[in-house]
């Protein structure tokens, strides 16, 4: 790994989206440690893979985003499943939400190969990550006929 990748993963823990990664891989206030876990992951991504770390994360995150989701709206004393749209920031801490929740599930070794290997199948479009984007969407297709009742 050459000084440029270094330098660039350096910097890019500085950025909105590396501070929000921090943030929800943080637990108990220990910020240090989950930059740590952050800084560790991307070099495992940067010696596993010719790409850029950085471009397979953006991408994970990417691949991760969902475009619709479902919430509950009372009417007339019966729950319906409205799918609604969803704006940019929201999708994007959705994406990374997900990624850290199953890179957590996984069971075995530390963190920082359980978010490794999160990361490469999400930017492969797979994982537990992409299906759970992939079942939101279903839900939201097949609770389409509820849309009327989206009124915000």
């Amino acid at each position: 790994m050459n000084i440029n990748k270094k330098d660039s993963i350096k910097n890019f823990l500085s950025t909105k989206l590396g501070m929000k990664l921090i943030r929800r891989l943080m637990m108990d206030g220990k910020k240090n440690k989950a930059e740590k876990i952050l800084l560790e992951t991307l070099n495992l991504l940067a010696e596993t893979s010719s790409e850029n770390p950085i471009i397979i994360l953006k991408s994970a995150i990417r691949h991760t985003k969902p475009l619709i989701e479902v919430r509950t709206i009372r009417v007339r004393g019966t729950n319906y499943q409205v799918p609604i749209p969803i704006f940019s920031k929201r999708r994007t801490s959705l994406a990374i939400k997900w990624i850290v929740e199953n890179a957590r599930k996984k069971k075995g070794n530390d963190m920082k190969y359980k978010l490794r290997d999160e990361l490469l199948l999400a930017c492969r479009n797979q994982g537990e990550s992409v299906k759970k984007k992939i079942n939101v969407h279903k839900l939201a297709s097949a609770n389409r006929a509820y849309t009327h009742f989206r009124w915000f």
